[in-house]
């Protein structure tokens, strides 16, 4: 592997690509340290340094943001508006026969990409204004008047400046992301949260040791082992493989005859990556800010408490299930799309034992939703992982308070969707250099 990174260097084009992307995710990390105009610093550090209700939602946000969140800077919404606009199409163009119509015709993607990026918009508002009524809830928890931005909503200036200065924010984040798609190494948006990941993990990490110094080390042990453990686990799905043989018939080209081939079809037991659980992740934490801009009730303050402090079975299984449902849903497009029975027909091949057309695609969807199945409840319990530890912290400390606080819960530190997404991100872009290096004749990473 060493030698294939210094094989990949001395490629002056892949060299200027990892260059071009390590300058991107220089300027992610500047952006997430300049902060929203007429932020509160004190009101804003007392939010990070209490115990609300809210505290463990604030954490992932800030987790998933890259600490933008913690300075409340102009890219503290990232790129989840995008994200959300995303599933919102991917769900809307199967249903909606204009849309679908719309992605068949030449150009049709790009037009429902454009469309993803005008819904950002409003999305990236009002993900703005949650965040922003979510703070001023868990500082005002204490009892005092708070808010984070003093004036905002009563000044209209203030308001729309920081309403339009977050939105720009998030759409300049997605654009950063879409250089690192074009001239980069990767996927931009999913290497933009990676990064986002790593740069907040060790802070993550020394808060867990020093404010709990009479259990560090168990903490520091428990941590390891859910790292260690989940990286293991996450590399054997993302490349477990389930082939289907498939053979070729004698072939006519010309003047010349092939003779009969065998190959397989390799379907993967997690054919789509850790998608699911980013688009899990955005969509959990939806209800916490819905709830926090309508005036406080029993509703509100039960949806608050469950997905704003992400604690208890409702919670959890609600993750759980969303994640293995967003794995069968995309495993199910993206083999779909595919349409790998009308192309094996197409070419003269088969499975054996199974007539080709409807046989042939009814078989490789019942094989594909088999393997998903293990996929689907692996990035399951991966992306449940805080809630377990919770409970085996309360079960181990039942005198101790461990309700409030991502620093009480060594499973936060990084978290299991986060875990799967650097994981994901890490192999995904070693394939990318891999396929560069490849096609100049050396060696790649994964040999």
């Amino acid at each position: 592997m060493i030698q294939a990174l210094r094989n990949a260097w001395r490629l002056p084009d892949v060299r200027n690509k990892l260059l071009f992307t390590g300058f991107i995710l220089v300027v992610y990390q500047f952006a997430a340290h300049v902060p929203v105009v007429g932020v509160d610093p004190v009101a804003l550090r007392s939010v990070f340094e209490g115990n609300s209700s809210a505290g463990n939602l604030i954490q992932v946000l800030n987790l998933l943001s890259g600490g933008a969140v913690a300075n409340f800077s102009v890219i503290a919404n990232g790129v989840y508006p995008y994200i959300t606009a995303s599933i919102i199409f991917q769900l809307l163009v199967p249903i909606v026969p204009a849309l679908e119509q719309i992605q068949r015709e030449p150009g049709g993607q790009e037009k429902i990409q454009r469309y993803t990026y005008y819904v950002s918009i409003p999305m990236a508002i009002l993900q703005a204004l949650g965040q922003i009524s979510i703070f001023n809830i868990a500082g005002s928890e204490s009892g005092q008047v708070f808010e984070i931005i003093p004036g905002f909503g009563s000044d209209l200036l203030l308001t729309v400046s920081v309403l339009a200065t977050m939105t720009a924010g998030t759409m300049f984040a997605i654009w950063l992301g879409e250089l690192i798609t074009e001239d980069g190494i990767g996927n931009g948006i999913s290497i933009i949260i990676f990064a986002g990941i790593v740069a907040i993990a060790p802070q993550n990490l020394i808060q867990l040791m020093t404010q709990q110094p009479d259990r560090s080390v168990y903490n520091l042990v428990l941590f390891i082992v859910i790292t260690v453990i989940s990286i293991i686990g996450v590399v054997i799905i993302q490349e477990g493989v389930r082939r289907v043989p498939v053979q070729y018939g004698r072939r006519v080209r010309g003047n010349r005859q092939f003779a009969q081939q065998d190959s397989v079809i390799p379907l993967r037991v997690n054919p789509v990556g850790m998608i699911p659980l980013i688009f899990a992740q955005s969509i959990i934490t939806f209800p916490a800010i819905i709830a926090s801009l309508f005036p406080p009730g029993p509703v509100g303050t039960t949806i608050q408490t469950t997905f704003g402090n992400q604690q208890g079975l409702l919670y959890w299984g609600t993750f759980f299930l969303m994640t293995v449902g967003f794995t069968f849903f995309y495993a199910e497009v993206m083999v779909g799309n595919q349409n790998l029975a009308e192309t094996l027909q197409r070419n003269g091949g088969f499975i054996p034992g199974i007539r080709p057309g409807k046989r042939t695609d009814d078989y490789i969807k019942t094989v594909t939703r088999r393997v998903t199945f293990v996929g689907a409840f692996f990035l399951g319990v991966i992306a449940i992982i805080p809630g377990m530890v919770d409970f085996v912290n309360r079960i181990i400390f039942p005198l101790e308070a461990t309700t409030t606080g991502s620093i009480l819960n060594a499973g936060l530190v990084i978290s299991g969707s986060g875990l799967i997404i650097v994981v994901g991100v890490v192999i995904d872009t070693m394939r990318q250099l891999e396929a560069q290096l490849v096609m100049r004749n050396y060696e790649g990473f994964m040999r």
